[in-house]
């Protein structure tokens, strides 16, 4: 009993999973267009502003005053004279001639001659 009402279940989920179930879209309402009216009549005219602060007007600008006197110059200072040029030293005495070095030993002659002959 217990294996057929498992089965039964079983059976019946299939049974309704296989069904296709179709859904039926209500059709989309049309689009409300709005018609403006004619225009309504002009409004009133606003009231006019105040008047701002007057403002002074400046005075006539004064005379010039005088130029002032160009002062004096000033005076040149005097050039300084030159100096002394120095004597020149006088020129030194020649020193000594330096003493004469010791000979060397003159070379000798002959001598042993080496030869090198390479192995085959």
């Amino acid at each position: 009993m217990k294996h057929s009402l498992l089965l039964a279940a079983l059976v019946a989920t299939l049974g309704l999973a296989a069904c296709e179930k179709t859904t039926v879209a209500p059709p989309a309402a049309a689009p409300v267009v709005v018609v403006p009216g004619p225009a309504g009549p002009a409004g009133a005219t606003g009231a006019t502003g105040s008047t701002g602060s007057t403002v002074a007007v400046p005075g006539a600008t004064g005379a010039t005053g005088a130029t002032g006197a160009t002062g004096n110059d000033g005076a040149t200072g005097t050039t300084g004279s030159t100096g002394y040029t120095g004597a020149t030293g006088a020129t030194g005495s020649t020193g000594p001639t330096g003493a004469e070095g010791t000979k060397g030993d003159t070379g000798k002659t002959g001598g042993d001659t080496v030869v090198i002959v390479p192995q085959k």
